[in-house]
Parts: structure tokens; C-alpha cells; sequence
């Protein structure tokens, strides 16, 4: 089982980092190969950070041969995909945004069709947006043809993704959702 995490955040280290390393050391414990990719670090390896449309089809002009043509590789040979974004204006970070935007070449070669994914999302306050980020991120991946998985298990049932309010470490509840969200993971990874 090879899990990839995404975080949306410019922040490598914080609260978004965070809850996807929650999440992954659980998977961790069942014998999943981890990864952890900084979104940042990825889109500004292109030559251009934002899609323009330069070519139709997509030729990868503005990133072939970097980091973000080798995330869109791992995300592709990926047995499930989770996304991680801090709430920013209502929404996930630009970060992200450009990353989804770039995918036209992966959407045209249908490289994620099917691949399971899911969502995390951390907000200065208690109703700051996250499952509205969460939302948004799950429609990108949609556009992609993307599968949704929950984070419900035998844990307790949740809702659309793991949403957390800052400092994410000391939100209880959405830890709990981390580890509920792991064991959804596995147990689906599981069943295929």
C-alpha cells in the first residue's frame, strides 16, 4: 500500500503537516508505505506556477522533468491520495488551486481515474471554512475523476474530511478524526 499526502500549505511544518502525519503514521502501523509531499515545493519547481494553457493538449512545457511532473507521477502510481489545505478566504490555498489547475495532462491521459482520495483542512476558528475547503478540494479531484472516501470507521462516523481548528494538535476531536480516517483508508485499500 503506497498512501501519498499532499499539504497545500507554504507551512511544511505546520497544522495542515500536521493532521496528514496523523494520518499517516496510522497507515504507518498497518504496514503502509508513506510519503508526505509539500505542494509548495512542487508547483514552484515549474517554470510557470500557473497553468496558462500554453499548449491543447498539455505538453507538460512548464514542468516537465520537475518536481511537480514527479508528484503527478507518485500521485498516479498511488493506492490512495489525501489532500491537505489551511482555509484560506473560504477556500484551499492558492497553493493547491495551481496544483489542480496543472493536471490538464494527467485529466486528458486519465492517470487518476478511480484513484481514491480523501481530505483534510485546518482554520483559525471552529467554523472557519474547513469543510468548505474540503468541498472545493473534492470537486477538483472530481474534475479528475477522482473517488471520494469519508473518514468514517468503526471509530464513529465523519463527515466530509478531517477539518481541524488551529493549533490542530490540540483539537481533539479532529485527531480522533485522523486516526478514524486512517482505518478508513486501510480498510478500503483492504477491500480493493
Amino acid at each position: 500500500m503506497y498512501i501519498v499526502a499532499l499539504n497545500g500549505s507554504h507551512n511544511k511544518n505546520g497544522d495542515t503537516a500536521y493532521l496528514l502525519n496523523t494520518v499517516l503514521e496510522e497507515c504507518r502501523k498497518e504496514g503502509a508505505e508513506c510519503e508526505l509531499i509539500s505542494i509548495h515545493d512542487a508547483i514552484n519547481s515549474a517554470r510557470i506556477p500557473f497553468c496558462t494553457a500554453c499548449q491543447t493538449p498539455c505538453q507538460k512545457a512548464c514542468y516537465k522533468g520537475t518536481m511537480l511532473d514527479e508528484t503527478f507521477d507518485k500521485v498516479a502510481r498511488a493506492d490512495f491520495v489525501i489532500f491537505g489545505s489551511p482555509v484560506y478566504f473560504g477556500s484551499m490555498s492558492a497553493q493547491m488551486k495551481a496544483f489542480f489547475d496543472k493536471t490538464r495532462a494527467q485529466r486528458s491521459a486519465k492517470a487518476w481515474l478511480g484513484k481514491p482520495m480523501a481530505a483534510v483542512s485546518v482554520g483559525a476558528t471552529k467554523y472557519g471554512g474547513q469543510e468548505r475547503t474540503i468541498d472545493h478540494i473534492q470537486s477538483a479531484a472530481l474534475v479528475s475523476g477522482m473517488q471520494i472516501i469519508g473518514n468514517g470507521s468503526e471509530l464513529g462516523m465523519g463527515h466530509f474530511g478531517v477539518s481541524a481548528q488551529k493549533p490542530a494538535k490540540d483539537d481533539e476531536y479532529a485527531n480522533k478524526q485522523c486516526i478514524s480516517l486512517a482505518k478508513a483508508i486501510i480498510n478500503y485499500l483492504k477491500k480493493v
